[in-house]
């Protein structure tokens, strides 16, 4: 086989709070590159804080690309992703620079690198019926109407996650097919002018990452997240917005417990706990997916950091 003499470039995953922006941050700072977020809440203008977002020092550091392109009312899909990251790495290697991929949206990575299966888009009406038939049923019938017609996904998809739920009623509903059996046959993606090392950074403790995600949080807080959230209410499109829970900016881990805390539903306490315990269950969400890339290197980032550089240096030829 011939070798492959596409230019490189770093896929760097894992789940939240695992410390890929400091990462990141440091090989475009060492080996010329740019950064692509593959992150699905930082697309989002105004979630800054609660989606730790990169700030303007940070930003200053090395070029980035993907972030605040979308209001927080507005649309957008994997496939959307997948069109704009192409472009992002396009124009940096143009630039003879190194692609930096850098998230945790599984989504995304496989939008992007494997390609998404062919399933029907959306469809404004059935979904309109869909949420007509939640208003009226609630969402945990719904979800036992999901568990009917498709076992594999009602066991992936919590009843609390009315968008996980719909849409995967209206995939069915368009097509009588599951939505599992869709994600079961993905569409052939696009050759990719690069060719990608594929690494993951996770402590190996679970103990660790918790302990990370509570402490980031509490610094969230501390730096003005409930004053972003309330900013975010206070904007015209969301006010008028019929069901703004049900948004995807807003359903973001840490906004939507923000969201319903200043709705009233929970006290101070109750918010950070439940804040943390979403973020925690997106984590092991993360990490479940990333167990299925079986072409990935894993590296607990403190304390396999020599072997983590070396693997980059490797992969480079520096």
């Amino acid at each position: 086989m011939p070798a492959d003499t596409r230019p490189p470039a770093i896929a760097l995953m894992g789940p939240t709070a695992s410390g890929k922006t400091a990462l990141a941050l440091d090989w475009a700072g060492r080996y010329g590159g740019e950064i692509v977020s593959v992150d699905s809440a930082l697309v989002y203008r105004g979630l800054d804080i609660g989606s730790a977002k990169p700030d303007a020092g940070e930003r200053a550091r090395a070029p980035h690309h993907l972030l605040d392109i979308r209001d927080p009312w507005q649309a957008y899909s994997a496939a959307d992703f997948a069109r704009d990251a192409r472009d992002a790495i396009d124009g940096i290697l143009a630039r003879g620079r190194l692609p930096i991929l850098a998230g945790g949206t599984g989504l995304y990575f496989q939008a992007l690198l494997q390609g998404l299966s062919p399933m029907p888009g959306a469809d404004p009406a059935t979904r309109a019926a869909i949420a007509a038939e939640a208003d009226e049923r609630g969402w945990t019938r719904m979800h036992g109407e999901l568990a009917r017609v498709d076992p594999v996904a009602a066991a992936r998809i919590q009843p609390g996650d009315p968008q996980r739920i719909q849409r995967a009623l209206e995939v069915f509903r368009l097509s009588g097919r599951p939505i599992s059996d869709w994600q079961r046959d993905p569409g052939a993606a696009p050759r990719l002018p690069v060719r990608v090392l594929k690494l993951v950074v996770a402590p190996h403790e679970r103990a660790v990452l918790h302990a990370r995600i509570a402490s980031r949080f509490d610094a969230m807080l501390a730096t003005g997240f409930l004053d972003e959230v309330r900013a975010l209410r206070a904007l015209p499109q969301l006010q008028a917005h019929p069901a703004p829970l049900d948004l995807p900016a807003v359903r973001a881990v840490g906004y939507r417990q923000a969201w319903e805390h200043l709705d009233g539903r929970s006290d101070a306490t109750g918010f950070r706990d439940q804040a943390i315990a979403a973020t925690r269950q997106l984590a092991k969400r993360q990490l479940t997916w990333l167990r299925g890339q079986l072409d990935a290197r894993w590296f607990d980032p403190a304390a396999q950091a020599d072997g983590l550089d070396a693997a980059v240096r490797g992969f480079l030829g520096d």
